[in-house]
């Protein structure tokens, strides 16, 4: 059992030193997945970091090719024999899986499994996740040493995992920090540029009579700072351009808000997106932004008891529609709304707004981005 003892602390330093190397959490979840692989000598590992809508959040795998992960197709959902390990949060050794009740089905694509392996990493009675192993390459399947072996990988698993996430959100927010900080220097500099466009406006405006040429001067300035504020409210945008953006895209970071948001709010908030193609960078913002304040104006303001935010792909533009049930409003009763600013967003981006409401017959708010 000494070297067994070695084997596994030599596994599990790679995965603390992976977090000691400011790996992201996916990369520190595939080096336990090839440590547990190796340590284990099985053809095929696997690892998933369930999500709250029956899928994982994070799934990653061993002894698959990139060409047969496009084969299988989407990521597997809690069913089967996953979603029973999820269930009960206990070890399961088979030496064919195939045959066990809780087995369902493969995709087509799917590697064939027989002997399998796999425990839940748990944080207390919380279940991280769970690793399995496959087809064992040594005759004989797995054994209980060997699943003695994985569960105590799997709790130090537990830990690297957690280490991981800390160091992420430590970083995150890190990064958030920076970001406001250079947004409130850049708005002290677009508040400057508008206090003298103001200034060279009035200035304009007093020497048309008296100066025509000098008042054409000031006007050509008028539109050389105007072209220099609207250029610094962009970089604006682009600084305060969520951190989530650049690590899930904009379907899953709006996924998480709206998730975010059913759990806060008594009103029922849902999330509809079809395949859509990625937006250029400053359009994400702009959708995510927009998207955020039509949420917040139908949960604040319209009494509603359903939300609903959907993503689609219709004739060459991403289309965002947020509709409620609420009370609704009369054309012209929008003080308080933000619509102006939202319909400004959307079209610094080429984009186009409409928003459809009648006293109670609830809104819906529309947003086509060219893509």
């Amino acid at each position: 059992m000494t070297a067994d003892r070695d084997e596994i602390l030599q596994a599990v330093s790679s995965a603390v030193l992976a977090v000691t190397r400011h790996l992201s959490v996916r990369e520190v979840l595939q080096v336990i997945v090839r440590s547990a692989q190796r340590l284990l000598d099985a053809r095929y590992a696997a690892l998933g970091v369930p999500d709250d809508d029956g899928s994982f959040a994070e799934f990653v795998a061993e002894g698959i090719t990139d060409k047969q992960w496009d084969a299988i197709g989407p990521l597997p959902r809690q069913h089967g024999m996953l979603g029973a390990m999820l269930r009960d949060g206990v070890p399961v050794r088979l030496p064919d899986l195939r045959e066990d009740e809780r087995f369902e089905y493969w995709p087509k694509a799917h590697p064939v499994m027989k002997d399998f392996l796999g425990v839940p990493i748990l944080d207390g009675r919380q279940t991280l996740g769970i690793i399995f192993l496959a087809n064992k390459r040594t005759p004989g399947g797995f054994t209980q040493a060997d699943q003695e072996l994985l569960t105590l990988f799997a709790a130090h698993a537990a830990i690297a995992l957690t280490n991981a996430r800390l160091y992420e959100r430590g970083r995150e927010l890190a990064m958030l920090e920076e970001r406001n900080r250079m947004a409130r220097d850049l708005h002290d500099a677009v508040t400057q540029k508008l206090f003298s466009l103001r200034l060279t406006a009035q200035a304009a405006a007093a020497l048309v009579e008296s100066a025509p040429d000098k008042a054409a001067a000031e006007l050509e300035r008028v539109q050389r700072l105007a072209g220099e504020a609207l250029a610094e409210l962009r970089a604006v945008i682009v600084e305060l351009r969520p951190a989530e953006l650049d690590r899930h895209g904009l379907s899953e970071t709006l996924r998480k808000h709206v998730r975010m948001l059913d759990r806060l709010h008594p009103a029922s908030v849902s999330y509809e997106c079809a395949e859509v193609p990625p937006l250029g960078s400053e359009s994400e913002v702009v959708v995510l932004r927009v998207a955020q304040e039509a949420l917040h104006n139908a949960l604040r303001h319209s009494g509603a008891s359903e939300v609903a935010a959907k993503l689609s792909h219709e004739g060459g533009r991403l289309v965002l529609t947020v509709h409620d049930n609420g009370s609704g409003f009369e054309h012209g009763e929008t003080r308080g709304l933000g619509l102006v600013s939202m319909r400004d967003r959307t079209e610094s981006v080429g984009g186009r707004m409409s928003v459809e409401s009648a006293p109670g017959r609830g809104t819906t708010v529309r947003v086509e981005v060219d893509v």
